[in-house]
């Protein structure tokens, strides 16, 4: 039970603290909501039990072997992040009356996974410490808690941001909390280029 408790503090603590994926789920609650921004919560936390699963079935091994598809990894989720923090930075404020605007998707979630070095950080850290031996048993207990604890925490984000969302009633508070949404990507980005 112990092993359990372990694996489960791990993925809360890796998974509730601020982040990119964590900033957009924010973002994306204050703008269009908690239901609206439930499917960014769902790809997010199913893209990265996909990514703690092939890690732990051996994916780690093959980035070993070849550390320039690390390298790629790494330089890609910069230049996304980046990408979507200047999104961030350049938005008008306008909430958008005629509906065109839409939440961020279960795709777009997914992705962000993918190409978040603090996902991979944390995927290569927690089968490291929890299946180095890599018994299939464990990958798959491993990745159904964190399933549960990902979404929950992603969804605590979005809830935050719902809240914020009364605040947000006018263009220039909108544009304000953007760029300062961009800004955190921009940290974090640079958080995660020196660790």
């Amino acid at each position: 039970m112990s092993l359990i408790l372990s694996m489960a503090a791990f993925a809360l603590v890796t998974s509730i603290t601020p982040g990119p994926v964590n900033v957009v789920a924010l973002s994306a609650g204050a703008r269009f909501g908690f239901a609206a921004s439930q499917k960014h919560v769902f790809g997010a936390a199913v893209g990265f039990t996909l990514l703690l699963v092939l890690i732990g079935l051996g994916l780690h091994e093959v980035l070993v072997r070849w550390p320039i598809l690390t390298q790629l990894i790494q330089w890609g989720g910069v230049a996304f992040l980046l990408y979507m923090a200047w999104k961030l930075a350049v938005d008008d404020g306008r909430l958008d009356a005629e509906g065109t605007a839409t939440a961020p998707s279960m795709l777009y979630g997914a992705i962000m996974q993918w190409l978040n070095p603090k996902a991979w950080l944390a995927c290569v850290a927690g089968m490291g410490l929890f299946v180095a031996d890599g018994d299939a048993r464990q990958v798959w207990l491993f990745a159904a808690l964190y399933l549960v604890i990902c979404y929950l925490s992603v969804a605590c984000w979005v809830y935050a941001g719902t809240f914020l969302r009364r605040y947000l009633s006018n263009p220039q508070g909108v544009r304000l909390f953007n760029r300062s949404m961009a800004a955190l990507l921009v940290a974090s980005v640079g958080y995660l280029l020196m660790a």
